[in-house]
């Protein structure tokens, strides 16, 4: 008899033992495996740190997590999903140390993840010449570079300071360059040169260019140090240049001397413009100490990582002018007889 009521007992007692086990639920472990990961936005080889929008993605991973707190440019984010969105607004180069916090019912844990971001600053207008005034360009803006010679590129215009070649009419700037009647060209290089200079902010000019073959009209920026080192040590901006064979491009480029094997370097791209000889648009560079860009109706399409090694550095001064033939104006066309480049205003920001 006892040992009918033991072995009772003992089944009882496992049984009891085995829905135990069955109904036993473990308490979570805190979340495990916690990073965080930014993408930013416009970010290459060329910009590292972003376009300057100062946008960056975010992806949180975590094991076990329910929910995050982030700690971010002394803003504290509480999240429910993985991703989101942040946008820096300190202008220039910063960094950033975020703190990211994945929790669960048992707790949390936490980590520090570092960022670089660039922000492209808030400009205002510092400088511009509207060309108001009818008659020659504003003395207290411009200069000009005069006489022939080629100019180093197989040019054949004589530049004068002529209001043949280079008058303000009705609010715009007229660059015009002519056939003077002698088998030869005249046209006007005008230069702020010794009256205005920048360094860094974004220089815009509206312009509409001459159409004919064989012009060459430019928009650009040269070093103020360039009467004292000469080119291309002084650096050399090109906003926008044409050739005189393809009126349905525009190139941007940049010219410098090379520290390191102390040689010329330069880099620079095209883009296309099919109406640029027949409506106005806009022309900029937006130039700081980190990356410089080059715009065609605000839309950036050369990119050039500055840095101290480079001349970009320093005050540049602005030049516009349309040469004739030479490297990229090529062969002119046997009946020119004038064109002119028209520049509705020059602006500077900072």
């Amino acid at each position: 008899m006892k040992n009918i009521i033991y072995l009772v007992l003992t089944a009882m007692l496992l049984s009891f033992l085995s829905c135990s086990s069955e109904n036993e639920v473990d308490e979570p472990s805190i979340p495990t495996n916690l990073s965080i990961s930014g993408v930013k936005f416009g970010a290459d080889g060329n910009n590292p740190n972003g376009d300057g929008s100062g946008v960056v993605d975010f992806t949180i991973t975590a094991t076990n997590a329910t929910s995050y707190k982030v700690l971010i440019n002394n803003e504290t984010l509480e999240l429910t999903q993985n991703t989101f969105s942040y946008t820096f607004t300190q202008s220039g180069t910063n960094d950033y140390s975020i703190i990211v916090s994945a929790y669960n019912s048992a707790g949390f844990s936490s980590t520090t993840y570092s960022i670089t971001v660039y922000v492209y600053s808030e400009l205002q207008l510092v400088w511009s010449d509207e060309f108001d005034t009818n008659g020659a360009p504003s003395p207290s803006n411009w200069g000009f570079d005069t006489g022939a010679g080629g100019w180093g590129n197989n040019e054949l215009q004589t530049y004068t300071d002529n209001l043949e070649n280079a008058v303000v009419e009705d609010g715009v700037l007229k660059i015009i360059a002519k056939d003077d009647g002698n088998g030869g060209y005249t046209s006007a290089r005008i230069k702020s040169q010794g009256l205005q200079k920048f360094t860094y902010g974004r220089i815009e000019v509206r312009a509409k260019l001459p159409a004919s073959q064989g012009t060459w009209p430019a928009i650009w920026m040269l070093g103020s140090n360039f009467s004292s080192v000469g080119w291309p040590n002084c650096g050399e901006m090109d906003i926008m240049e044409q050739t005189g064979w393809d009126k349905n491009t525009v190139l941007g480029t940049f010219h410098w001397q090379d520290s390191a094997s102390d040689s010329y370097a330069g880099y620079g791209l095209e883009t296309e413009a099919p109406t640029s000889t027949s409506e106005y648009h806009l022309y900029s560079l937006e130039w700081t100490p980190e990356v410089i860009y080059v715009l065609y109706d605000d839309e950036p399409y050369v990119t050039l990582t500055n840095n101290d090694s480079l001349p970009f550095n320093a005050d540049f001064f602005i030049i516009l002018n349309i040469a004739m033939g030479g490297d990229l104006g090529g062969d002119v066309d046997p009946s020119f007889t004038q064109d002119t480049m028209e520049i509705d205003y020059v602006r500077v920001y900072q």
